[in-house]
């Protein structure tokens, strides 16, 4: 009998043609240890060498591939004690110098190749040498006397991911061997009905034209499966989640029965709206001393279908700064504990968490609903009190940061969990604060940071979403200028002309203290100088985060009170402060800052009904930082400012850690592969539709993958 098809692929890599255990060993250098793993292991990019240019067509600031022999090798010491190695590449057209810096293993190489006479393949970044010399540094090369078949030479050639000491001919003649002897091993998971319908080549076909592609464009259908492939697995197991929570028994608030209308099929707020009747319509008038707007109905209306069905809610909802998710937020505890039950609000820091406790008192107040705060810095006797009072049931709602998954915070009856920024905590801390529910409650999840459609996807695919997307009338939309750091003292001018007609500033810097490997402002030395000199005749304060709890919050309420005119800080301000007055902040080095991170504390003004302005002070060095000063300048909008970041800095970086949601892809791009990503979603929902469980023959492939995929990685889930 032939052996089964996954034994085949499960063949360790010594036993392909041309490697032998010799060769293997590197292989196992990279995690490459059986046939199945090489297949796997896709190229990163592609040579395309069927018409390589001469080198005399290699132009400074442009990557470039180049083939000749090498004619000369150099070295000399540098001042630390290390080498540089020069290796003069030339064909019939020209020269080209190859530098690598402290690399005697490929000095060594490069003596070989000379002394060897054969030809050289090297890729890199052309720039401008001395004397007009045009050098790569620390190329990519091969010689091609490695070369399995040079007859194949004037073809596309992968490039693979490689770790140092392993070849690249050695992967490559690896990868040839096994494409061409086990590819037709491989099992498709997806169905002949779902590729036709996404007209999608087969995987072994794939397979063939990612390893040795026939042209740019079989290769590009080639990756455009299998990039479908790892999103339609991603929103498959997201989609998989949603149908367990919705399995799952929760509370049914009885809001309708409780607002005085009957069940709707519409916008529950609208119908309470234009009932006009009820006592929880009367509390929110009550409660809210401004009228919501159109956004805010329709999510608190989407909001409050949710904690009607009988299952838990899971939702995000998320709005740009200043759009009023804490009214919304309101709404909601207001409908939990008018129901009869208790909520709380978690936020990631002290400050957020104690400046939405003095909010929500402010507008529980009015409809006798007791907010109690729960947070590290307490005194031992407040803590001990807050925390009777929320085991008893007397704190209706309580507000605070981690300290409210702790052990010894029990609760009588909580019936909805709401948590702000929820990017900054781990899925172990939401998961503590839904144990100490009253059976499964409702969750609420909030975030004032705009995340690309792409990235809510893949994040959040698993939570219903809402998005506030008008923000409150008689906001004005904060002006936003760049300035060159010698325009400081025009700048400085502006912020003074202001403070007199009665506002307050802020000034924000990227450090707390000088630093020598850094060249830039930092917040001690700004607030000195500022205050014994540009501004003495002014009232600043300083706020940093290696500042005691109290001393922080000493210094919020001063600014908050008009007792001081200019608040130099950190970021430690980026998220929650809340002081409509002031409307002016400069924010010094903004270069230092990502995009997301300058429109989050650009949020930070612009909270009251006044003109308001934030000034951008960086030396824009690079294309990339004058693209993040332009993309600020002219355009308020969080999700535009979201897209461009996620085209800069990548899904990594704005997904933050493994706990919070890292996005490992190995073949897709949020960046690039967007459009893909929701057609993927969309036929996730369709498979899920016809086969909820995944019970059909067809599909057996699929719910593997995805048992794999949810059990190996830490999937962004509220659970």
């Amino acid at each position: 009998m032939p052996p089964d098809a996954t034994d085949r692929l499960a063949t360790d890599v010594q036993f392909l043609k041309g490697i032998g255990p010799k060769l293997a060993m590197p292989l196992h250098k990279l995690g490459l240890r059986t046939v199945g793993d090489v297949l796997w292991h896709l190229p990163r990019r592609y040579e395309d060498r069927r018409n390589l240019p001469p080198i005399n067509k290699a132009r400074a600031g442009q990557a470039a591939t180049v083939r000749g022999r090498i004619v000369g090798v150099s070295s000399r010491p540098t001042k630390g004690g290390k080498m540089i190695f020069k290796a003069r590449l030339a064909d019939a057209t020209g020269e080209i110098a190859l530098v690598w810096f402290n690399q005697p293993y490929v000095g060594k190489q490069m003596q070989k190749a000379y002394q060897d006479q054969v030809d050289i393949v090297a890729f890199g970044m052309v720039k401008e040498g001395a004397r007009y010399e045009l050098e790569m540094s620390s190329p990519e090369w091969e010689t091609l006397d490695e070369d399995d078949d040079p007859d194949e030479f004037a073809r596309l050639h992968p490039v693979y991911p490689l770790t140092e000491g392993v070849p690249q001919w050695v992967v490559r003649r690896a990868a040839r061997a096994a494409v061409e002897f086990y590819a037709q091993d491989l099992v498709d998971p997806l169905p002949d009905d779902l590729r036709k319908k996404h007209k999608l080549q087969k995987l072994s076909w794939c397979m063939r034209q990612m390893h040795r592609p026939d042209s740019p464009e079989m290769q590009q259908e080639a990756r455009r499966r299998l990039v479908f492939e790892e999103f339609l697995f991603l929103q498959v197991a997201l989609q998989m989640r949603r149908q367990e929570v919705q399995q799952e028994v929760g509370i049914s608030f009885p809001i309708s029965q409780l607002a005085g209308v009957g069940q709707t099929s519409g916008n529950l707020f609208a119908a309470l709206e234009e009932a006009h009747q009820g006592d929880l319509w009367e509390q929110v008038h009550a409660m809210l001393p401004f009228d919501l707007t159109g956004a805010q109905r329709r999510v608190v209306g989407e909001v409050w279908a949710d904690m009607e069905r009988p299952v838990p809610m899971n939702r995000l909802v998320q709005g740009d700064v200043g759009s009023g998710k804490t009214a919304v937020a309101a709404c909601a505890m207001l409908a939990a504990v008018r129901c009869g039950y208790q909520a709380a609000l978690m936020a990631p820091t002290e400050i957020l968490a104690e400046q939405h406790f003095f909010n929500l008192s402010k507008l529980f107040a009015p409809v006798g609903i007791n907010v109690k705060l729960l947070v590290g810095k307490q005194s031992a006797s407040d803590k001990r009190k807050a925390l009777q009072a929320t085991e008893s049931g007397e704190a209706q709602i309580c507000v605070g940061t981690h300290a409210v998954i702790q052990e010894a915070v029990k609760f009588h009856k909580l019936g909805l969990a709401v948590v702000d920024e929820q990017h900054r905590f781990g899925v172990v801390q939401r998961m503590a604060l839904r144990q100490k529910g009253f059976g499964n409650p409702d969750f609420l999840v909030m975030t004032a940071t705009p995340i690309p459609r792409t990235l809510t996807m893949t994040l959040y695919g698993d939570l219903d979403l809402s998005v506030i997307d008008e923000l409150p009338p008689g906001r004005k939309a904060i002006k936003t200028h760049w300035r060159q750091p010698y325009e400081r003292p025009q700048v400085y001018a502006g912020v003074r002309k202001l403070v007199q007609e009665g506002r307050q500033a802020y000034f924000v810097c990227p450090m707390i203290n000088e630093s020598e490997k850094m060249q830039t402002q930092a917040a001690e030395d700004l607030y000195y100088r500022l205050k014994s000199q540009e501004y003495a005749d002014l009232r600043v304060g300083l706020l940093h985060g290696q500042m005691k709890a109290a001393e922080k919050e000493a210094v919020m309420d001063s600014f908050r009170r008009h007792e001081l005119d200019i608040l130099v800080s950190t970021v430690v301000i980026e998220v929650g402060v809340d002081v409509p007055n002031a409307s002016a902040m400069v924010v010094e080095d903004a270069n230092r800052f990502g995009l997301a991170q300058l429109h989050q504390l650009r949020g930070r003004v612009g909270r009251g009904s006044t003109q308001s302005f934030c000034v951008l002070v960086a030396d824009a060095k690079t294309p990339d930082v004058q693209k993040r000063m332009e993309v600020l300048r002219d355009t308020t909008d969080g999700f535009v400012i979201a897209e461009e970041d996620l085209k800069i800095r990548g899904p990594g970086d704005l997904a933050g850690t493994r706990q919070s949601g890292e996005i490992e892809f190995k073949i897709a791009s949020l960046v690039d592969d967007g459009h893909m990503l929701e057609e993927a979603r969309r036929a996730a929902i369709a498979l899920l539709d016809a086969d909820s469980a995944l019970q059909q023959p067809g599909h057996a492939l699929i719910l593997e993958r995805v048992r794999a995929r949810r059990s190996d990685e830490a999937l962004i889930v509220v659970s």
